[in-house]
């Protein structure tokens, strides 16, 4: 069975929907026993969509697929228009067709959403020029009492039909935002809980097992080609202590002294010192500004931040590649947009990012990303990862601007 996040639970799914198809199998006997017990041609084909209708509803929560919704709301829509003019003389059949594009957004599905509101109001409206052509007052009563506010409150439903699923799809972008801003402050909380534990007692051992190295290092009674060994050793301490360090920025994150810097000035220092790195396999950064944005923050943090996010791109790309860095401004508001055609990376792994330990690289620990994040987060900026696998990855990042 899919899970369908929808539903409030799959047994609440089923008394409501048990509901629906009584009150719709009421419906056909009210039919029956009005038209003297006669069995129509009619009745078959209400009975026809009413059970069509119901056995969709009924396997629905188990075969839930964007072809079997656009079924349902096609039934739906096509059962609503019939009962409307096999029974013109009910205004509640005209209410019913109004509230037919309720119908997706209760699937929570953006494109059925526009395609049933467009397919209904042009239905209608066809149906009511086809009722004014053929000139019927007796049969359609309702209609011809006031054909102009009908199609003015028709049309004034979907406009409020469309204002209410517009807000409503606004406020689950802010829900989706608010979540993902939880996540990563748990993710955050997390790393930092665990770097507490444990930095300072690996860092202990680490620092007594460097010292004796580099005093063995020293002793001239031990061979030269056993010396040579001392240097991987101290590299690959060294190396367990840069992560330490990391661990411990995330747990304890120390107070800096922020100041209004240049954005460009400080983009071209960072460039310069990753520029050798990358001219190694002929990558070139570029930068793409014509105007020169303040900030406030911490120089050595924005060096930080952004010498993560190049050197990543950086080893995504392939020889030859350029990276391009852009900067835009929009009203108080500095995008940095950092675009390589790299290797990218698929909607799982993008969903990873920022996950203490999880890295795309062979030895990467995944906590140059969390400090990335950390450090946005200190200055009411954000971080946008888009990338595509194989098309590479385009990063923004967003800062304040410190108006002049």
């Amino acid at each position: 069975m899919i899970d369908n996040e929808f539903l409030p639970s799959i047994k609440l799914y089923r008394m409501i929907i048990g509901l629906f198809i009584i009150l719709m199998s009421a419906g056909i006997v009210i039919v029956y026993i009005e038209d003297d017990q006669i069995i129509s041609m009619s009745l078959i084909l209400q009975c026809l969509f009413v059970v069509s209708i119901s056995i969709l509803l009924v396997i629905f929560p188990k075969k839930d697929t964007l072809n079997f919704r656009a079924t349902i709301i096609f039934l739906m829509s096509a059962y609503f228009f019939f009962m409307y003019l096999r029974f013109p003389d009910r205004f509640a059949l005209i209410l019913l067709i109004c509230f037919i594009p309720v119908i997706p957004v209760l699937f929570l599905h953006i494109r059925l959403f526009y395609i049933t509101l467009l397919g209904n109001i042009t239905i209608m409206l066809c149906v009511i020029i086809y009722l004014m052509m053929n000139n019927t007052p007796g049969i359609h009563s309702y209609s011809y009492l006031d054909f102009i506010g009908v199609i003015t409150n028709f049309l004034g439903t979907q406009l409020l039909l469309l204002f209410l699923f517009l807000l409503f799809q606004k406020r689950m972008k802010d829900q989706e935002l608010y979540y993902v801003q939880v996540k990563q402050a748990e993710k955050l909380r997390t790393t930092g809980q665990l770097a507490a534990a444990v930095a300072h007692e690996i860092r202990n051992p680490i620092t007594v097992v460097k010292g004796f190295i580099q005093l063995h290092e020293k002793d001239k009674e031990i061979p030269e080609h056993i010396k040579k060994q001392y240097k991987l050793m101290l590299d690959e301490l060294e190396a367990a202590e840069t992560v330490i360090s990391d661990f411990l920025s995330l747990a304890k994150p120390s107070e800096t002294k922020t100041e209004i810097i240049s954005v460009k000035l400080a983009l071209h220092t960072v460039m310069d010192l990753l520029n050798s790195y990358a001219m190694n396999d002929t990558i070139h950064i570029e930068l793409e500004s014509e105007t020169d944005y303040k900030i406030q923050c911490n120089i050595m943090e924005f060096k930080q931040l952004f010498v993560n996010l190049l050197k990543n791109a950086i080893e995504a790309s392939q020889p030859g590649d350029t990276i391009h860095v852009k900067l835009i401004g929009e009203l108080d508001e500095l995008k940095i947009v950092i675009i390589d055609n790299g290797t990218g990376m698929n909607e799982e792994q993008l969903e990873q990012i920022g996950t203490p330990f999880y890295s795309l690289k062979a030895k990467g620990t995944g906590l140059g990303l969390m400090i990335c994040y950390n450090i946005i987060e200190k200055y009411d900026g954000t971080i946008h990862f888009k990338s595509e696998e194989g098309k590479g990855t385009e990063v923004t990042v967003t800062f304040p601007i410190v108006q002049k």
